[in-house]
């Protein structure tokens, strides 16, 4: 039975987000965006210039500003699974999917209501709730999937005989069946991105409006704070 002190309302600040976890994090919505537009360019080229070839080099420029981001973003990810291990716990919360646990899909539906206005706001926590854990693996995943495909594409572009096509190239375009697959499903992923942010932007500005935990805030200064609200026992 729990006690008078376990029901009681708390407001407390918690170091949630360490320096390298905050910079990727906006670096890394960055090179997104940066990916999604140049990204989109490349799949629908813009209408061709008269003149001389030498003189216009737009998509080449569109085509070299998607690598660079790309690069940025594939790096931005090795850094992120590093920090992972190394970093406090906070860092590793997408990692804790209590996936057959009944409890865990009870919280997920719970914040799910919560965010559509159809329940009271359910327990907070000092880290990632469950919902929160699950999307963020699920992005993880998607990242992974972009950033192999993406390398496939980029070593069919370079060419036989480099390290891309060899690494990616020749055994990810036979999967998907044709180049042109792959091309569509890595484009499909865009759009997935562009989805993801659009539903993030609308859940940390309600959070931080109407919820009892700081959200963007946090991700600039690495401290939560917790405004009042009956913390979740296993995470405080």
């Amino acid at each position: 039975m729990e006690t008078e002190v376990e029901k009681k309302w708390v407001t407390k600040a918690v170091y949630v987000y360490e320096a390298p976890i905050r910079l990727w994090h906006w670096i890394n919505a960055a090179s997104i965006f940066v990916l999604a537009i140049s990204g989109y360019l490349i799949a629908h080229p813009p209408p061709s210039i008269g003149g001389e070839a030498f003189g216009h080099f737009e998509f080449a420029y569109i085509r070299y500003i998607h690598f660079i981001a790309a690069l940025v973003f594939d790096v931005g990810l090795m850094v992120r699974i590093y920090w992972a291990l190394v970093g406090n716990r906070f860092g590793r919360d997408f990692l804790h999917l209590a996936l057959f646990e009944k409890s865990f899909w009870i919280e997920v539906i719970k914040k799910i209501k919560w965010y559509l206005f159809l329940e009271k706001e359910p327990i907070v926590y000092e880290g990632a709730d469950p919902l929160n854990r699950l999307a963020t693996f699920l992005v993880f995943i998607l990242d992974w999937f972009m950033l192999i495909t993406g390398l496939a594409l980029f070593g069919e572009m370079d060419g036989m005989g480099t390290w891309a096509y060899y690494l990616f190239t020749i055994w990810i375009i036979p999967i998907f069946g044709s180049s042109q697959t792959l091309h569509s499903f890595h484009h499909l992923g865009m759009w997935l991105f562009a989805s993801f942010v659009l539903v993030h932007v609308y859940v940390v500005v309600r959070e931080d409006i109407l919820g009892r935990v700081s959200v963007i805030e946090t991700m600039v200064n690495g401290w939560r704070v917790i405004r009042g609200g009956q913390l979740n026992k296993k995470d405080a």
